[in-house]
């Protein structure tokens, strides 16, 4: 480690301790992000960890969307997110109503990405289309979204969050891939949103097929948000707390990661009697990438960048979270 990067986490740690802070990072940051945090890990789970501890600031090296779940979930505790700019293309796929839409440019991406619906289309226009069906939110939502939703749910869960509901309908925002993934999964209908994640999206059939021949003894691994062609080709298709899990206990000693590049460095961290490989090298979220030991040292100094949801929407956004974690 180089001296300036333990000189910043130096002063990070001593920062942390005068503040009384909680530095919580997503498992795609980088890799000196990731040591410098106190807990790494999905972004919900990260955000109930933090409500569960005394701590009066919370640090968060993720995107907006993350840091909005925390401030959801710990009201009365300051919330900072390590870049403002750090956003989630496909959680801005999604919008409540035209007045609150912004058209926006993504990194990775020239123009807006394409929508099934035209911008104008807001959810709660695909609510009056299917009246009376409930709204199953992807936590990689806004929080306004989540206010506007029956009832949230994440990648490893969304079967079972379907599952308890009496409908046999049910609309799931924002990505088509883990709608799709969990059409699969259960005998109700139902309505996907036209969002994706472009990390995961971009993978091809014939990315796998390149990948196992490149690595013939190792599993595949793949995240639901990846497209279905691409999931018929994995050996097992899982969250990223779920390839964690998985890794560990299998007794293979070589996986192909199918989802963002930063997990690969808690996998070999976790595993290192075992080799794990990108599915593909530029699996990488650019707004993932923003941040860095300087922005956290930043956030700590500078109070930097305070996420506060209002009451009017964190209410009603939290009622969605809670219904999702009363599922057993």
């Amino acid at each position: 480690m180089s001296p300036d990067r333990v000189s910043l986490q130096e002063e990070i740690l001593k920062l942390k301790e005068q503040r009384r802070a909680l530095i919580l990072s997503h498992n795609y940051q980088r890799d000196e992000v990731q040591d410098s945090a106190d807990f790494v890990g999905d972004s919900l789970e990260l955000s109930r960890t933090a409500a569960s501890i005394d701590c009066e600031v919370i640090v968060f090296a993720g995107v907006n969307f993350m840091a909005e779940s925390a401030s959801i979930l710990s009201p009365h505790k300051t919330v900072l997110l390590t870049e403002i700019d750090a956003g989630c293309p496909m959680a801005d796929m999604i919008h409540v109503d035209s007045l609150r839409w912004e058209r926006k440019k993504f990194p990775g991406f020239d123009n807006p990405p394409p929508y099934l619906y035209p911008p104008e289309f807001t959810l709660r226009d695909i609510k009056a289309q299917y009246p009376g069906v409930p709204v199953v939110a992807y936590v990689n939502t806004t929080a306004d979204v989540k206010a506007e939703s029956d009832i949230c749910c994440t990648s490893a869960n969304v079967v079972k969050v379907i599952e308890s509901l009496p409908d046999e309908k049910v609309i799931c925002i924002p990505d088509r891939n883990l709608s799709m993934w969990a059409q699969r999964n259960t005998k109700k209908q139902v309505i996907a949103w036209d969002g994706y994640c472009h990390v995961h999206e971009r993978v091809t059939p014939e990315d796998v097929k390149k990948a196992r021949e490149e690595h013939p003894k190792a599993l595949v691994v793949a995240h639901p948000e990846c497209r279905p062609d691409v999931l018929d080709l994995a050996d097992h298709v899982t969250s990223t707390s779920g390839m964690l899990r998985f890794s560990s206990a299998s007794s293979a000693k070589e996986f192909i990661i199918g989802t963002e590049i930063g997990l690969l460095y808690r996998l070999r961290k976790e595993n290192p009697d075992k080799i794990f490989y990108p599915l593909r090298k530029d699996m990488i979220c650019p707004n993932m990438k923003k941040t860095t030991l300087n922005s956290v040292l930043r956030a700590l100094k500078e109070n930097t960048y305070v996420i506060k949801v209002p009451e009017e929407i964190r209410i009603p956004a939290k009622r969605a979270l809670d219904r999702m974690l009363e599922i057993r």
